[in-house]
């Protein structure tokens, strides 16, 4: 039988009284609790205990349908923006960006070669010591590895378009400077602060570009756009080979004012920063980068344009924009610093909005070290280091080396003049590549002649009259100058001469600054040596293009480090120029393909809020491995050539591995 209960007493069936709780434990205290019996259980009301534990599991239950609903409304951003992208297409307004975003990274491309190539002829224009050609050299990577930080790190506050307008404006005002620059300390400057430019160029490109291309196009269109980084090599090569060996393509403004032919090359140089800036103005920021800072509205204008340009281009132009409404990430924050930034004066106004920037790009670049990308980011970081160390290395070392195997061929041929005694004889031509040793000189004349390579040692000069002589590399050791007279020369008496005992000896108008030798024939082997260098990286390129989509990224890069690897460890098979030479381009060819896939993964393994901050930081630890390694390396020119082969070998060896421990990204979509 049931006892129905009244509808008032329902309430107090579901809840009851302390009192009845209490008394109940009074008559079955000392009782087993299994042998408990609940009266209510004969009327199917449930235990109090019961009704509790069901209401904590529906709290439970609620809080797990919670967060998983606000994990799919995280991820709903990157999907929706995939698809959003698929139905744009790829067309006209991505090779639009293409080629602009192209003449960039050409402009980075030109950086790295364009003091190596002008350094020859300006060591000699601006006197530079030996200390100073080495400081040089690396400034240039300095700057770059300052740029790539600060302005990829500003890239995800400010924009990617508006930083890469900032960066490229202020490595054409710094290049075209430099051109002009007579002192050694005004010109490093001036190249410092054209680096710091230019280093944006590389982590903004790239992360601009992949938020215009759909998962399918991403890792093929990223590689082809790597091809503009040897085109640049290739254009400062060639412009190099064809303009600074030109003493003509230059002018002087008396003997303060000196703009020679190198100094055109640079200025040739920043061409294609001027051609990048000029095409950027016309292209819009990135819609990926819009959404995330809630500015929904640019956003959707953008992708509007991007589908009716590709849609129009291909014949098409009835096709409708359908995406009316698209999911942000919409931060507190942002709208508190929003109205800090707009009250108060002036200079407040100013304060608040950059050490607010400040504040959120450290943040930022602290947040690469969250636990979920950590051991990735290392991962990727190493990989990046032990590729430039031995790219950047490598690619110093085999130009010098080739220098020095010339130098030593050229030392070899050496004509050495012992106790020659020469009177009363003019001489109008040529002295190149001598030694003379306790060499007698009187009433000699030397006038409008070029001495390179020359060296007097204990040697005496009578009555002579020296006259236009240009010098190389010419000294007077241990000498004994008598009656001399020396006038419009470059032969100074605090440098050229080397304890030498000068006796009623004249120097009449010095020659001030130094002045090239324009028939060296070892310059221009150089420019040889690094055209064919970058021209060489060209089937790897294309290589890389054609298989990123397919077998991955990380075959791509583990492979292509491993090759180069091989390619390294012949090298000590080379005992000529033109052996040196031959693996030169064979290093360059198989190491093309490595630098593609790190650039592509970068890009994809980072979320947006993050990509071109983490893009950044990696560029300039390549940058920081280039410092060293060149470095390190040109110490052992003429000494060894072990210790760079082993060192770049067991580099490309170890990240070469480690990059098989990355996560594919291939089919990812960009977070």
């Amino acid at each position: 039988a049931f006892n129905v209960w009244p509808k008032d007493n329902w309430e107090l069936a579901d809840y009851p009284p302390q009192e009845e709780e209490d008394a109940a434990s009074d008559v079955t205290e000392g009782h087993d609790e299994d042998e408990q019996m609940y009266e209510g259980e004969y009327q199917g009301i449930p235990h109090p205990d019961e009704i509790k534990e069901a209401r904590r599991a529906a709290r439970r239950e609620a809080r797990m349908k919670a967060r998983m609903a606000a994990e799919v409304e995280e991820e709903t951003l990157p999907e929706q923006y995939e698809s959003i992208m698929e139905d744009c297409g790829h067309g006209r307004f991505q090779w639009t960006l293409f080629t602009v975003l192209g003449l960039a990274l050409m402009a980075d491309g030109v950086e790295c070669f364009v003091v190596s190539f002008a350094l020859p002829s300006a060591e000699k224009d601006m006197c530079l010591s030996n200390a100073d050609k080495g400081m040089l050299g690396l400034i240039v990577y300095v700057g770059m590895m300052i740029g790539a930080v600060l302005w990829g790190s500003l890239a995800d506050k400010l924009g990617r378009r508006q930083c890469l307008l900032y960066a490229l404006a202020i490595n054409c005002i710094f290049s075209f400077l430099s051109c002009f620059a007579q002192g050694y300390g005004i010109f490093i400057f001036l190249r410092l602060c054209s680096g710091i430019g230019i280093g944006g160029s590389v982590p903004i490109v790239y992360t601009y570009f992949a938020e215009f291309l759909q998962m399918d196009k991403r890792g093929e269109h990223l590689s082809w756009l790597c091809l503009f980084w040897m085109l640049g090599g290739l254009y400062a090569s060639f412009t190099a080979w064809g303009i600074i060996p030109h003493y003509g393509w230059g002018f002087s403004m008396g003997t303060e004012f000196q703009f020679h032919s190198w100094r055109v090359f640079v200025l040739v140089c920043f061409l294609p920063s001027v051609a990048a800036l000029a095409g950027l103005v016309f292209m819009p920021e990135s819609p990926r980068f819009l959404l995330e800072t809630a500015r929904h509205d640019e956003a959707w204008m953008i992708l509007k344009q991007v589908h009716d340009t590709n849609w129009r281009a291909k014949g098409e132009p009835e096709r409708v924009f359908h995406v009316s409404q698209i999911k942000t990430p919409q931060t507190q924050d942002d709208e508190f610093i929003e109205i800090q930034s707009e009250t108060g004066t002036a200079f407040q106004r100013f304060m608040v909005r950059h050490m607010t920037l400040v504040k959120q790009v450290m943040k930022n670049m602290l947040s690469l070290a969250a636990p979920d990308i950590r051991l990735h980011g290392l991962f990727i970081a190493i990989v990046w280091f032990t590729m430039a160390f031995s790219y950047y290395g490598l690619g110093a070392w085999f130009p010098d080396q080739i220098k020095y195997l010339q130098f030593e061929e050229y030392e070899s041929n050496v004509k050495i003049f012992h106790r020659e005694k020469v009177e009363r004889f003019h001489f109008n031509f040529t002295l190149q590549n001598q030694v003379h040793k306790e060499g007698q000189y009187i009433h000699d004349r030397f006038i409008n002649i070029e001495i390179r390579n020359v060296k007097f040692e204990e040697s005496l000069f009578e009555n002579c009259y020296f006259e236009d002589i240009r010098s190389t590399d010419t000294f007077f050791e241990n000498c004994t100058l008598k009656n001399t007279v020396f006038y419009n020369t470059d032969l100074w008496e605090d440098s050229k001469f080397i304890n030498c005992k000068l006796e009623n000896t004249t120097f009449l108008h010095p020659k001030k600054g130094c002045h090239l030798n324009f028939q060296e024939e070892n310059d221009i082997l150089i420019y040889l040596v690094s055209f064919l260098g970058s021209l060489s990286v060209l089937p790897g390129n294309i290589l890389a293009c054609l298989l990123m989509d397919k077998i991955g990224r990380l075959k791509i890069i583990g492979g292509s480090m491993l090759g180069s690897a091989g390619c390294t460890f012949f090298v000590f098979l080379c005992f000529s120029q033109w052996a040196v030479v031959l693996f030169h381009c064979l290093f360059f060819a198989a190491s093309a393909a490595a630098w593609n896939g790190i650039e592509v993964i970068t890009v994809e393994l980072y979320p947006a809020s993050k990509r071109a901050t983490a893009f950044g930081v990696l560029n300039g630890t390549c940058k920081l491995a280039a410092i060293i390694s060149t470095f390190t390396f040109g110490k052992f020119i003429g000494i060894t050539k072990i210790i760079p082969i082993i060192l770049s070998l067991s580099a490309l060896v170890c990240g070469g591995l480690l990059a098989f421990k990355l996560p594919e990204t291939r089919e990812v979509i960009l977070q």
